[in-house]
């Protein structure tokens, strides 16, 4: 069924934070070399089903190779279920909202084996059921088979509206519904403010205003 829009979202208060949906910057060059070692089988990616972090044995290794294509950003996706985040995108997270997020630190390398620069895996571990249905514009699917019995879905596009009193003052959230990330404006500002370029191709990052996906 499709979720009808009463008074909708406003436009520049909610983004959908990503990693990059937007440019079609070249691969990066960074593997995570020892993801292998920190599998818990029979996962397949190191990230547990409920989120945040297993007990890791080792730190989590990222070879950073030159030859493999460009340095990660402020922000990249694909890391056995995580992102990896640069030290200042760290910092800016935990800064404003640090129970939105869990860390764990990296041993980076570059490629002839000297040390890189700061980085982290992160998860978003906030969970928040928190979009207002009455007043957005999205599919609602209602299955069983859902893990909590419905999804949201926002592939043909969606206009999301937030119920204030569930949110807070979190900045930074999952609903149980969706696997999208919602920030909203005064997170977009504070990671701008910590030097994070503006510009998808340049961090790694999208932000798409939630009322107009």
């Amino acid at each position: 069924m499709e979720s009808k829009a009463i008074n909708g979202p406003e436009s520049g208060k909610f983004f959908l934070f990503a990693p990059d949906l937007e440019s079609n910057r070249p691969f990066r060059g960074a593997v995570f070399e020892n993801v292998q070692t920190l599998l818990s089988p029979p996962r397949i990616i190191l990230r547990p089903e409920n989120g945040g972090f297993p007990e890791l044995r080792e730190m989590p290794r990222i070879v950073f190779d030159a030859s493999q294509g460009p340095a990660p950003r402020d922000l990249e996706g694909g890391f056995s279920g995580y992102w990896l985040v640069s030290e200042r995108l760290q910092r800016a997270m935990i800064a404003l909202d640090p129970g939105a997020f869990a860390f764990a630190e990296c041993d980076v390398r570059f490629a002839d084996g000297a040390q890189g620069p700061r980085h982290f895996l992160c998860d978003v571990v906030r969970e928040l059921d928190a979009v207002d249905e009455d007043r957005s514009r999205l599919d609602v699917e209602i299955d069983d088979d859902f893990v909590n019995g419905k999804f949201y879905s926002i592939a043909g596009g969606a206009s999301l509206a937030f119920r204030n009193d569930v949110l807070a003052g979190a900045h930074v959230f999952l609903t149980p519904f969706s696997t999208f990330v919602i920030a909203d404006r005064q997170f977009v500002d504070a990671v701008h403010a910590a030097g994070v370029p503006d510009d998808p191709k340049v961090s790694g990052i999208s932000f798409i205003d939630a009322s107009d996906i």
